[in-house]
């Protein structure tokens, strides 16, 4: 059996990258916290934490981090229903792409956390289409995904669609394809890419002109970079209907093609084993995806 105050310490240690940010949170001392790991990698006989700036965890040590969290969501949970009150400050890590986080995903957890007031959050942000693998790992409680199939042990839930629109400012159009968008045109265009992971822009123009067109690219890891690229006339991006709507109102912002849209279905899938303790963040996830998502 493990000592659960000492992975409690040992997922401390890895939250805050340092054994006196542990100290801090757990309120105890930073020699405690020192005792209370040695103990452990005594116990499973290895280190569990790099230490580095920030500390880091070691495969294993990684893992007990996880089990230590996923024990307290599972117990917070069990200590409401016995009506003994709620437990306080229970993390949640979730991995959402930045999109969502952008546009509709804070007023879930806002909702969820008036629902639950001892619920915290730890966002991860990575692409929708490789945010399952962090479930996959274990390394999250729920994960907001492209893809329909989910992972071993886990279920996944069909919360809508984010619509992109494929956008550029009014100059840059003039500049670039006074004659309309043409897929000879954008092979030329300057493009906006959020990183190496992101197809979005790729994606829409092989469904709108085949397959073979890739067009010059700047990178900018920032869903409002991407908006304010567009805006300046740096290059143009697929970015979120919600978002971009205003801009598009007021000409800011002009569709390359027409209708120019392109939607990303979004899944929402959990862990069966913490499918009750996550239940209100989920709820809270689809009423708001039924209020922003197509």
């Amino acid at each position: 059996m493990f000592d659960y105050l000492q992975l409690e310490t040992l997922a401390a240690i890895l939250r805050q990258g340092s054994f006196d940010g542990a100290a801090a949170e757990l309120n105890v001392t930073q020699s405690a916290v020192s005792q209370r790991l040695r103990a452990l990698e005594d116990r499973v006989g290895q280190p569990l934490v790099i230490r580095s700036t920030p500390c880091v965890g070691t495969d294993l040590g990684r893992r007990l981090a996880r089990h230590a969290g996923e024990v307290r969501l599972m117990e917070a949970q069990l200590t409401e229903e016995m009506g003994l009150g709620r437990t306080a400050n229970t993390l949640m890590r979730i991995t959402v792409n930045a999109d969502s986080l952008a546009s509709w995903i804070v007023p879930a957890l806002a909702a969820a956390r008036d629902a639950a007031p001892d619920m915290l959050f730890d966002v991860v942000v990575d692409d929708q289409d490789h945010s399952a693998d962090w479930l996959r790992r274990g390394e999250v409680v729920a994960a907001l995904t492209a893809t329909p199939t989910p992972p071993t042990g886990c279920d996944s839930l069909a919360v809508g669609a984010l619509r992109y629109v494929a956008t550029a400012s009014p100059d840059f159009l003039q500049r670039h394809c006074p004659s309309g968008a043409t897929a000879e045109a954008l092979r030329h265009m300057p493009m906006l890419t959020y990183d190496q992971k992101d197809r979005l822009q790729l994606d829409w123009l092989e469904q709108q002109f085949g397959k073979g067109c890739v067009p010059p690219t700047h990178y900018l890891p920032s869903t409002q970079a991407f908006i304010d690229a567009a805006r300046l006339g740096l290059g143009w991006g697929m970015n979120p209907e919600p978002l971009v709507r205003a801009d598009i109102a007021a000409g800011r912002l002009v569709p390359l093609t027409l209708p120019g849209t392109y939607d990303t279905p979004l899944f929402w899938q959990v862990p069966r084993r913490l499918k009750e303790a996550v239940a209100p963040l989920t709820r809270a996830i689809k009423a708001a995806a039924s209020r922003h998502l197509h």
